[in-house]
């Protein structure tokens, strides 16, 4: 008998593999303190710091998202949890996304690194007609109804906030059986719903993926744009294209278009153009995007709080192996023996120069 065809509630299953980031833990700390609840004594376990970098198992969260809706009497928790999501609780990831410039981006990148967000079921976006589906399988099993509800509404509330458009949703299919109440999820889809599907599924008109972001976390944001202007304080006076060179590098890094053709079109000029220019000036643009991906690298690695996946992230690589392996090009030592060394070292000793 296969996963999807077990004959489950909306539980799940008992043996459901995955992880997902301790910022969603988070997220319902806050919102059962938003509910007039001390979150620490309905859990029965501590609150994670503010900076923790740990992932929880899918089972504890299934486990945490339980004991929450029993205490509150509210079934459909995870719908109302996933309504009060910010890019703040993808972690890492929040910072990739808001960097993009439109949903379409974001989608893109969310599917590259969806295990840094959600580590269950593989996510695989594809086109139909003016539509586009964003499905999940049941490869590794059913997280359950509060599981799922709660990363599908994040996944709207996430596409509804950061294009200001309200609506959006084409229709929305779920592994799970129906609640007794439709009604709160009519309300808030507003779409069609299905459930006991093959798939959990959400389907959005190709129309609004092309929408710019409207950005609207600048905390986030501040964290790219202290990085690219901590690089270019860094820098001796330079050659003007150099440095605009530099600056598109910097700045479009999280969305992996640091190739001679993606900064060709941020300047407005063709690849041969920019190529031609530098030469002119007996510069090299893999010299310059290099040496830009190492300073940011060497600047992230120098935060602890960030893994080695989240820099290769921050960098525009889809695995971390290949970021070690550009770093060890880069540098000749692997980016685990800088940050060790950064560590032995201290904060004093200067190794971006």
């Amino acid at each position: 008998m296969t996963a999807s065809s077990k004959p489950l509630g909306r539980d799940g299953d008992v043996q459901i593999q995955g992880e997902v980031p301790a910022t969603y833990v988070r997220l319902l700390y806050d919102y059962l303190r938003h509910c007039g609840q001390d979150p620490v004594r309905v859990l029965e376990r501590p609150e994670p710091a503010t900076q923790q970098i740990e992932r929880v198992s899918i089972q504890a969260w299934r486990s945490l998202l339980q004991r929450a809706s029993r205490h509150l009497e509210d079934p459909a928790l995870g719908l109302h949890l996933g309504q009060r999501v910010a890019p703040t609780h993808f972690g890492v990831m929040g910072y990739v996304l808001l960097a993009c410039e439109n949903l379409a981006a974001a989608l893109q990148r969310m599917e590259a690194f969806h295990r840094l967000i959600y580590d269950v079921n593989p996510l695989q976006i594809r086109q139909h007609g003016d539509q586009v589906e964003l499905r999940w399988g049941v490869e590794r099993g059913r997280p359950g109804a509060l599981v799922d509800e709660a990363a599908i509404t994040a996944l709207v509330q996430f596409a509804r906030d950061i294009t200001a458009t309200p609506g959006g949703v084409s229709r929305i299919d779920f592994i799970n059986p129906a609640p007794a109440d439709l009604g709160p999820y009519e309300a808030y889809f507003a779409c069609p719903l299905r459930f006991d599907q093959a798939q959990t599924c959400a389907v959005f008109p190709l129309q609004l993926l092309n929408l710019p972001l409207r950005q609207p976390d600048a905390a986030l944001l501040a964290l790219l744009e202290s990085q690219a202007l901590r690089l270019l304080q860094d820098l001796p006076a330079a050659d003007p294209l150099a440095a605009r060179v530099r600056r598109a590098v910097a700045e479009f890094a999280p969305q992996g278009r640091h190739s001679l053709d993606g900064v060709a079109r941020a300047l407005n000029l063709s690849t041969r153009t920019l190529n031609r220019r530098l030469q002119d000036r007996g510069l090299s643009f893999r010299q310059l995007r290099d040496d830009t991906l190492r300073r940011i690298a060497q600047d992230h690695l120098q935060d602890p709080h960030l893994q080695l996946a989240d820099v290769a992230l921050l960098l525009g690589y889809s695995e971390q192996s290949a970021f070690q392996r550009a770093y060890k090009r880069w540098t000749g030592e692997t980016p685990r023996h800088y940050r060790l060394q950064f560590e032995a070292q201290g904060p004093s000793g200067d190794r971006l120069n």
